[in-house]
């Protein structure tokens, strides 16, 4: 088995909820709202709060919590193991329909559908691949204007012997390890996406450093990279064709120029450590701030928990606070008209007023509209789901 945490970490152990049915909110958590009102948003937390606190972390390894010390506290119920192999990363930046590097020494160019060859010293400043009329794809070279140099049976997967290449992109230059390749977003589509295939050790150290700054305490970033790589595993596994994205809505993922020494520090010592459960990678969700209490997610060991070290001096997130005015909210949900009232209907029991919202009714002229807490957070921006309002007169 793991090694439990220690101290108050486990004693919270006895504390852990797994939330069901979310209760009932109390007949306090609803509001009039006058014509012309500032509502005021009191919060905690930041994100969806489900597994690993971010800031939580950095005060947990404060406290002198190893990154095992601190992923057991954050994921009960997972087990330790490794994982390695390859991971597929979709470049978001190049929307455009082709594939261009600048030039360097030891580029090498395969087609997919057999041969791979070094490409020549012809003095060209930028390669390029496009998709002709007839669909093949052409490789070309720029010297004083772009010349063709041969087509392709296949699709064309550029590298460097592990040595970062620098892609043009609408959005500008962009260096990645591992391979580039153009690939057709369907069979038979003229459309293509760039696609960097990279080990996964590789990979961790363009996304490290974007999740947690790489100057946090040295166990905290060596439990971000050990999350995220059991995340980029979980993912690899049950995502259509096995690629991730470059976003939030997987990992942010920022090639080359995103690595740091510290975090790059943090994959080595920590290298293929991985979550599991039931001997499956563990989806291993985290979040930049609980505000003191973890959410429950969609796995069992996605657990509510009551997080003793997110609140440290250096989290500006744990407490917030933000005023709106009323015409917010009529904006986001036209359909009410004038916003007269704010009922929360459920929470998760978790903490200061009850919890996150779960759902809400907002009353007003036209009519009414439930919303999830979720969506309310989505719609107007808000940092969490923990919240409660107060309302004034503008």
């Amino acid at each position: 088995m793991r090694t439990r945490p220690t101290g108050l970490a486990a004693g919270l152990l006895t504390l852990a909820l797994v939330v069901g049915l979310a209760p009932a909110a109390t007949a306090a958590d609803s509001w009039r709202v006058p014509t012309r009102s500032w509502l005021t948003l009191t919060g905690h937390g930041y994100g969806h709060g489900h597994g690993m606190s971010q800031y939580g972390a950095e005060g947990a390894a404060r406290r002198g919590l190893t990154h095992r010390q601190i992923l057991d506290f954050y994921y009960r119920g997972t087990r330790w193991g490794t994982a390695a192999g390859l991971v597929s990363v979709v470049i978001s930046a190049d929307t455009s329909d082709d594939l261009e590097v600048l030039s360097r020494r030891g580029l090498r160019l395969r087609d997919t559908a057999g041969g791979t060859v070094e490409l020549p010293a012809n003095g060209a400043k930028r390669w390029r691949v496009v998709v002709t009329a007839t669909g093949r794809n052409r490789v070309l070279f720029k010297t004083d204007r772009w010349r063709r140099w041969r087509d392709l049976r296949g699709e064309a997967e550029l590298s460097a012997g592990g040595r970062p290449i620098t892609l043009v992109t609408p959005a500008g230059l962009r260096s990645y390890r591992g391979r580039l390749q153009a690939t057709a977003v369907a069979r038979g589509s003229k459309a293509r996406d760039t696609v960097n295939t990279l080990t996964l050790e590789a990979y961790l150290r363009g996304v490290v450093p974007l999740e947690m700054p790489a100057s946090w305490s040295p166990e905290a970033v060596r439990a971000q990279a050990v999350a995220a790589r059991t995340y980029a595993t979980y993912e690899r596994a049950h995502r259509t064709g096995g690629r991730l994205c470059d976003t939030t809505s997987c990992q942010v993922y920022g090639g080359h120029a995103a690595e740091h020494p510290a975090s790059n520090a943090a994959i080595a010592a920590t290298a293929g450590q991985v979550l599991t459960h039931r001997g499956a990678p563990a989806f291993t969700q985290f979040a930049s701030s609980s505000g003191g209490w973890t959410s429950a997610g969609s796995m069992p060991y996605l657990a509510a928990l009551e997080d003793p070290y997110d609140d440290w001096a250096g989290n500006p997130v744990h407490d917030w606070s933000l005023r709106l005015a009323d015409t917010a909210v009529e904006r986001a949900w036209p359909s009410v008209g004038d916003l007269t009232g704010i009922a929360v209907t459920r929470r998760d029991g978790n903490g200061e007023w009850g919890g996150r919202v779960r759902s809400l009714t907002l009353t007003g002229s036209k009519g009414r509209v439930v919303v999830s807490g979720d969506t309310f957070r989505s719609r107007l921006g808000l940092r969490s789901t923990w919240l409660t309002f107060r309302v004034a007169a503008r």
